[in-house]
């Protein structure tokens, strides 16, 4: 599909920004005051941020507060529901951290719970698409919320978590990759069934369906090369986790802190490009196209 910027933008750092918002409503860090102020607020920019790039992909995006209404139906809409839920029980403990230097566990663990029911509804807004057998798997959510928790634990400075957890992470990232390379053969979906013409034998594509571009082509078909495919990979593999795990275990320092958490997002980036860029849309092999 169409590696829209705004969507990549949104699911990394909605992502990481419940993340962190979930290990600080467990008490991690067990911070107050002006310190927990600075958390707070990177959370905030990061969680609100990500929602707010999400709406730039709308085709109306002054009707985004209409999706909070199909709450019994669509994921989207739990997202929009979870997430301001989320944000709303954080900054009432975020209150008590800041202002009264005071741990509410109950609000705090009611707040983690719902920020990282934010990042599953955000999943399976992909993981229902039974369009896109890439996403349709059962590893689209676990790493969607394996990427928060994993985010999230470093953006907190929980270093005895963020190593094991970025270590899952990357296990569970390969073998999305791996599982998903073969997701669209085992789905069943041809050219046969793309045109409804298997009924006569093989299909081959004579001409495209279109003389020109159309909305279908341009935003469902993206076709990557497996030799830049690949590339990609190893990218978002050494800077999402190989480095920031190295960093992790040198003396800690605050530039090593700051150096590992620049390069976990830069290879979450890295992959959510390739996680939207290789999902093969079932309407593609209508254009001839994988």
């Amino acid at each position: 599909m169409h590696p829209a910027p705004s969507i990549i933008l949104f699911t990394t750092l909605s992502g990481l920004g419940f993340g962190l918002l979930a290990f600080l409503g467990l008490g991690m860090p067990g911070s107050t005051g002006l310190v927990a102020f600075v958390f707070f607020a990177i959370a905030y920019l990061l969680a609100v941020g990500g929602l707010l790039f999400s709406t730039f992909h709308l085709g109306h995006p002054e009707r985004a507060l209409k999706a909070f209404s199909q709450w019994r139906s669509s994921w989207l809409s739990r997202e929009g529901v979870c997430a301001v839920a989320a944000l709303i029980v954080m900054a009432i403990y975020g209150i008590g951290r800041v202002f009264f230097a005071e741990h509410w566990p109950l609000i705090g663990g009611i707040g983690a719970l719902l920020s990282l029911a934010t990042v599953f509804t955000t999943s399976m807004i992909y993981a229902q698409l039974k369009t896109v057998p890439r996403w349709h798997m059962p590893l689209t959510t676990p790493i969607f919320m394996a990427f928060s928790i994993a985010g999230g634990a470093l953006l907190a400075g929980q270093i005895t978590y963020a190593i094991p957890f970025l270590i899952i992470a990357a296990g569970i990232q390969i073998a999305y990759w791996v599982m998903g390379d073969s997701r669209l053969a085992a789905s069943g979906s041809t050219m046969q069934s793309a045109t409804g013409l298997g009924h006569i034998g093989t299909v081959k594509a004579f001409e495209p369906p279109h003389t020109g571009s159309n909305y279908l082509m341009r935003e469902f078909i993206h076709v990557v090369g497996r030799k830049h495919a690949l590339k990609l990979r190893v990218i978002a593999l050494l800077l999402g986790f190989v480095m920031p795990v190295i960093l992790l275990l040198l003396p800690f320092g605050h530039v090593f802190a700051l150096i590992a958490v620049l390069s976990h997002v830069a290879g979450i980036l890295v992959s959510r490009w390739l996680f939207f860029a290789q999902a093969e849309h079932v309407v593609g092999l209508y254009y001839g196209k994988r």
